[in-house]
């Protein structure tokens, strides 16, 4: 059994005293779903603080994104090593937004999430389709070429550590969200083509679906086979909504 997991990207949102109200509200609230891994990325200079505050509880902390960089002149990036060093345990990789407005190619997605794995990190891969790819049909031979990217340059055992996020990009902030019909046919191609790289051992790898993650849609979506939990946005930035989906995913 794949132990459900959801992620909140909090993207650059909150403030010291916020964040500490969110993350003691939401310690209480998600205290009860021990049955699902729980993990939030604020932005980076708010994720020593985060680790403080969610000492001892359940939730984990994960970062945003991360440098292909293991250290040197690079200013403005952020090593793996340096967000294990402050308690990250994930990191996201290749949202749609750093392709989109960093313009980062598959390779260099790639590259952190061998990164992120070389410093223990497990790396949260975004994989998705624009709405023009969606309409020319292109919608699997795009996430393929992704995905690919990443399972060539990583071994049988770091694959089984990675947790693939799908993520549509035309349902990114819009409202919009796929059909669970729509997400499922796509998180089994994704299952398909990890069990071409690594076989059986692609049963384990947990598969997210992202993309206007709601309280009244949760539910719909981990009921399909292939989804194993969300990586949320907007909706994680309100306690009572995160903890509904989580709640949902502890349903299933």
């Amino acid at each position: 059994m794949r132990r459900p997991l959801v992620v909140g990207n909090w993207k650059m949102n909150g403030c010291y005293a916020e964040n500490k109200v969110r993350l003691n509200t939401m310690r209480g609230q998600l205290e009860q779903y021990s049955n699902v891994q729980k993990v939030v990325c604020p932005p980076f200079v708010y994720i020593s603080e985060t680790v403080k505050l969610l000492e001892a509880s359940e939730i984990n902390c994960g970062s945003q994104d991360v440098s292909e960089h293991a250290d040197g002149a690079f200013t403005g990036e952020i090593s793996a090593s340096m967000l294990t060093d402050i308690g990250c345990i994930f990191a996201i990789v290749g949202h749609s937004e750093r392709r989109q407005y960093h313009h980062e190619t598959n390779q260099q997605i790639a590259a952190k999430a061998v990164a992120a794995l070389k410093a223990d990190l497990t790396p949260i891969v975004c994989v998705g389709e624009s709405q023009q790819q969606r309409e020319a049909e292109e919608t699997l031979a795009v996430i393929g070429e992704q995905l690919a990217a990443v399972t060539d340059v990583l071994d049988q055992k770091d694959i089984t550590k990675t947790v693939i996020a799908y993520e549509p990009v035309w349902a990114i902030g819009t409202g919009l969200t796929a059909t669970p019909d729509q997400a499922q046919e796509v998180h089994a191609f994704i299952r398909r083509q990890l069990a071409k790289a690594i076989g059986n051992a692609a049963e384990e790898i947990r598969l997210l679906y992202g993309g206007s993650v709601k309280p009244d849609n949760a539910a719909s979506l981990f009921a399909q086979k292939d989804i194993d939990g969300a990586l949320v946005g907007g909706a994680s930035l309100v306690t009572d909504d995160f903890a509904a989906i989580v709640e949902a995913a502890d349903s299933v």
